[in-house]
């Protein structure tokens, strides 16, 4: 059954919003930088943030605001995957969550891996838990990416203690397979270490690839691994302040309970509200409609690079709203993002920020309009033709 996409709000109105997507640079740049979404928000989180508003219900979050239950069911009907409200518990974000879950498995000065090109604050996190980062870059196959096995079971090998995943991977959008996982959690295994999967963009995976929990990958899995999941990405939530740590062994459980109770106070009464009504099964059909326009938008980026800038190297990502392109060939230097910003008025995220494979790429943010969307590439096509 085809899905109607969702329609992106219109750019006047977009720019009422006072965010950082809005407010970091003139009105004459197009934001496709940080990874907010031009859409309107799911009827089922308006509702409840109005009720919240109307009833000024904006105090501290409750004991149990029904945010554990609400993605169990979410996981369920999603991944096919039933983890334990039990076994969670909630913070303000994903990287907040990661630093606490580092800070309970690690000693301080315990190497932790990450797989560039990476999200930028896992190279800030990993030393503010007490950990220090090494580096097992994704491996580029011609086709795609994958993780390079190889490299993470010998720095595990050579005393890494713990794993940080990204998957679906930002910036490439790759998910990775089952059986990549699985014998990732087998390396763990072997050697002792801990893998924490970022999972923040899992509800964004399009239906033809297939998004796999690490946790419910295998026994091992289980065992090894603790995800951190969020609705914010998805339902561009993020300025709410609401995530989950999840484990599925009693011994990481044991982690998560012994973390002082302020992690979890800090997380947002709104964006626990929130969280709810997106988990919620009758989100899912917003959700359906945002995974087509997000395909829509990713295919369509294909062809205007294509037309405006055949010197770029992109593949369409499997999952999330963020493009990785290569504009190497044009030589524009290490960080093109700024010759961009500057002269063709279209800001993008800069690709060495995710590492040193980061080096002459750009991540553009296509949760946008089409119609943002090819002005934005055209104003990058005439700076090309220049």
């Amino acid at each position: 059954m085809s899905v109607t996409p969702l329609q992106a709000l219109p750019l006047d109105q977009l720019r009422e919003r006072t965010s950082a997507k809005w407010r970091t640079y003139p009105d004459d740049v197009l934001p496709l930088f940080v990874a907010e979404t031009d859409f309107p928000l799911a009827p089922a989180i308006t509702r409840a943030l109005a009720d919240a508003v109307r009833l000024g219900d904006t105090g501290y979050t409750g004991p149990d605001p029904g945010l554990r239950a609400a993605y169990a069911g979410f996981a369920r009907r999603r991944f096919g995957w039933s983890p334990d409200p039990a076994r969670m518990r909630s913070t303000c974000d994903v990287m907040m969550g990661i630093v606490e879950v580092l800070r309970g498995v690690l000693d301080p000065g315990d190497r932790v891996i990450v797989t560039p090109p990476v999200y930028p604050p896992f190279y800030d996190g990993i030393p503010e838990a007490g950990g220090v980062v090494e580096r097992a870059p994704l491996r580029d196959t011609g086709e795609g990416w994958e993780l390079d096995l190889g490299g993470i079971d010998a720095a595990l090998a050579g005393g890494a203690r713990a794993v940080l995943l990204c998957n679906p991977h930002n910036p490439t959008g790759t998910v990775h397979s089952r059986e990549t996982l699985a014998e990732l959690a087998a390396i763990a295994a072997r050697h002792g270490a801990v893998v924490l999967s970022d999972e923040i963009h899992a509800p964004l995976t399009q239906p033809e690839a297939t998004f796999t929990p690490f946790l419910s990958v295998s026994e091992e899995a289980a065992r090894v691994g603790l995800a951190l999941v969020s609705a914010s990405k998805a339902f561009n939530l993020a300025g709410l302040k609401c995530a989950l740590m999840v484990a599925s062994s009693e011994e990481h459980a044991a982690v998560l309970r012994a973390m002082p109770a302020e992690v979890e106070w800090r997380t947002g009464h709104f964006g626990a509200l929130a969280s709810v009504a997106a988990f919620a099964p009758e989100s899912d059909a917003w959700l359906d409609a945002l995974l087509a326009a997000l395909d829509e938008n990713r295919r369509l980026l294909a062809e205007l690079l294509a037309e405006h800038v055949p010197g770029a190297r992109y593949r369409i990502p499997d999952a999330g709203f963020l493009a990785w392109i290569d504009l190497s060939a044009l030589g524009w230097g290490e960080n093109p993002a700024r010759r961009i910003r500057r002269e063709a008025r279209v800001a993008l995220h800069h690709g060495p920020m995710f590492g040193d494979e980061g080096t002459g790429h750009v991540r553009l943010n296509f949760g946008c309009s089409p119609e943002v969307l090819r002005e934005a590439v055209a104003r990058i096509g005439a700076l090309v033709r220049s």
